[in-house]
């Protein structure tokens, strides 16, 4: 086998790979005498069919399974030798012209063909420990604890019907309802024995206001609008008339947050019900800080390293970002225009979103793969039981579909590999604490999608 780079440019590579008639007839002999051995043809007793009736049968096909053998093992060779590590599989450019590939196939000339591929590239490492990165951290209050066990005491609420009781706020009212719009009963619009908490909003503006005051067995009718937002196209803006009777109007009572009650969850007394819910505030609170610092240390990643990147991988992603966001505007039904964008300025935007992404993405990969970090096969199957989990009675087809699937179950991997990956970086970079309030720590940022690597690119 002959290997010439005939192409360098940037990251881009062409080789051309010749593997000579000797070789691939030797490679053929080889395949025939397998098959020779095992082959079993009416009138010939095992192993022994003649090689010339052989290459009759099956000449053409074992030529070109042998060939295509040849080539899969000339490509690998080719990029070990020369230390080449492809960002996508590379391109295989075979002969085209008549009667070239033919000779080949019948052993009268040697093989020869291009191979075209953009390597990685390769990364200078800044210093982590230069990063300059701050943790934040809040502690847990006595109020925050006192909200989480009101909020509690709330999911808990009681109802207790009481006839004669004219709905208020905060009741449960149990109603039959039939919705019409233009005169036509609508039978997605009305519903039995449905019940309602007063001051939720769960229905459309002015339907809890209209129950105000009723009564179990009293009657109303309704006369409100369909929201221009209503899910339902055919009922958007339209006027509507809804037949409503009150079967149970039903008293809340909020339990008291003492021993008790905090019996009733499991804890000995309010103290430990205190602590258990204080632990899972504190737990919150440490995802929240994570996920800020991990941000954090993705932009201070992508600050400091500038590489040249593999145009099909920025494609790739940049695709698959903008079928994303063209796929969201056209469900809501929205343009560009509606964003204050043109379609070009989203379109640079949406690149610089995909180029830090790849950039991050090889970044977190080679320092993975560096240091040696790996996912265990302990790690992925947890992984895989929680997602199995999802789909309760299915968990065996969930399993069997991600054996099946090397692409899914990378899927899988690849954020796990990840923050292990950000786990290693920040024991390096040692992040400075800094204590701030709840509401500092709980401050949403902006989801511009630009704090996730690309998701192929952490393998």
């Amino acid at each position: 086998m002959q290997i010439t780079e005939t192409s360098s440019e940037g990251l881009k590579r062409q080789l051309r790979i010749v593997i000579g008639a000797d070789e691939i007839g030797a490679r053929f002999k080889e395949r025939l005498s397998e098959i020779k051995g095992n082959v079993q043809l009416k009138g010939f007793r095992k192993g022994m069919v003649p090689d010339a009736h052989l290459k009759k049968l099956f000449g053409r096909s074992m030529m070109a399974e042998t060939l295509q053998q040849m080539v899969d093992d000339a490509t690998r060779n080719a990029l070990s030798e020369r230390n080449l590590r492809p960002a996508m599989q590379p391109k295989i450019d075979l002969p085209t012209e008549d009667g070239e590939i033919e000779k080949v196939l019948e052993g009268k000339a040697d093989l020869a063909y291009d191979m075209s591929l953009e390597v990685l590239p390769t990364i200078a490492m800044t210093d982590f420990a230069g990063l300059g990165l701050t943790r934040l951290i809040a502690e847990v209050d006595d109020a925050a604890i006192g909200a989480a066990l009101d909020t509690i005491a709330e999911r808990n609420t009681r109802y207790e019907a009481e006839d004669g009781r004219a709905a208020t706020d905060a009741d449960r009212v149990t109603i039959d309802f039939t919705g019409f719009v233009d005169g036509e009963k609508v039978d997605n619009a009305s519903g039995e024995d449905m019940a309602v908490v007063l001051g939720q909003s769960q229905l459309i503006p002015g339907f809890e206001d209209g129950l105000k005051g009723l009564k179990p067995g009293e009657e109303k009718s309704l006369e409100l609008k369909f929201p221009e937002e209503y899910p339902v196209d055919t009922m958007k803006g339209k006027q509507a008339r809804f037949d409503v009777k009150v079967k149970e109007v039903a008293k809340p009572t909020k339990p008291t947050v003492d021993d008790e009650f905090a019996k009733s969850l499991g804890a000995d007394d309010l103290a430990k019900l205190r602590e258990m819910v204080a632990a899972q505030i504190k737990r919150e609170y440490d995802q929240v800080s994570r996920t800020k610092l991990k941000r954090q240390l993705l932009d201070a990643l992508d600050k400091a390293h500038d590489f040249e990147l593999p145009p099909s991988l920025v494609d790739a992603e940049f695709n698959a970002v903008w079928e994303q966001v063209t796929r969201q505007l056209e469900s809501a039904k929205r343009t560009f225009a509606d964003e204050n964008k043109t379609e070009d300025s989203a379109r640079e935007e949406y690149r610089k979103i995909a180029e830090r992404r790849v950039r991050l993405g090889l970044l977190i990969g080679e320092i993975g793969d560096k240091n040696k970090i790996e996912v265990t096969q302990d790690e992925l199957r947890d992984a895989l039981i929680q997602q199995a989990r999802q789909f309760q009675g299915q968990e065996q087809k969930v399993f069997e579909f991600y054996q099946k699937n090397p692409q899914a179950l990378a899927e899988i991997r690849a954020p796990i590999f990840e923050d292990k990956v950000v786990d290693f970086i920040l024991e390096l970079a040692k992040p400075a604490d800094q204590a701030v309030d709840k509401k500092e720590l709980l401050k949403p940022e902006a989801d511009d999608g630009a704090g996730v690597p690309a998701a192929g690119s952490t393998a």
